[in-house]
C-alpha cells in the first residue's frame, strides 16, 4: 500500500532523491514484514521474541526514518536509520537461532 501511495499519490510531490528514499523504505519494510511473519510462525521461545521485536523495531526505525526523510523531515532524522539496520541484523540472527533444528532424541 505504501509503495502504491509513493508511486501514485506522491509521484509529483517528491523529487528523485525523495522517491529513492521512499522506494528503499518500502522495500525494506516489505521484506522485513515477511521476516516478522516468519518469526511469528517460528518455534516459541526467546529467539522468537527477540526476532519479533527486532524486526518490528527495525521497520519503525529504518523504514520509518526513510519515509520521514522522503517527506521532508530534517536531515538529522537519518541518525535513526542505522539503528534500525542493526535491529534488522539482530532480528535475522535471532530468527536463524529460532529456526535451528534440534537433533532428534532417541
Amino acid at each position: 500500500m505504501l509503495g502504491a501511495f509513493g508511486a501514485h499519490a506522491l509521484k509529483d510531490v517528491l523529487d528523485v532523491v525523495q522517491r529513492e528514499l521512499w522506494h528503499t523504505a518500502v522495500q525494506y519494510h516489505f521484506w522485513h514484514a515477511l521476516a516478522l511473519a516468519a518469526a511469528a510462525l517460528s518455534r516459541p521461545g526467546r529467539a522468537r521474541r527477540v526476532a519479533t521485536w527486532a524486526f518490528a523495531v527495525g521497520i519503525v526505525m529504518f523504514s520509518g526514518s526513510l519515509y520521514a526523510l522522503a517527506l521532508g523531515a530534517p536531515r538529522w532524522t537519518g541518525i535513526v536509520t542505522p539503528f534500525g539496520g542493526v535491529a534488522f541484523i539482530v532480528g535475522w540472527l535471532a530468527l536463524g537461532a529460532g529456526l535451528k533444528t534440534q537433533p532428534d532424541s532417541v
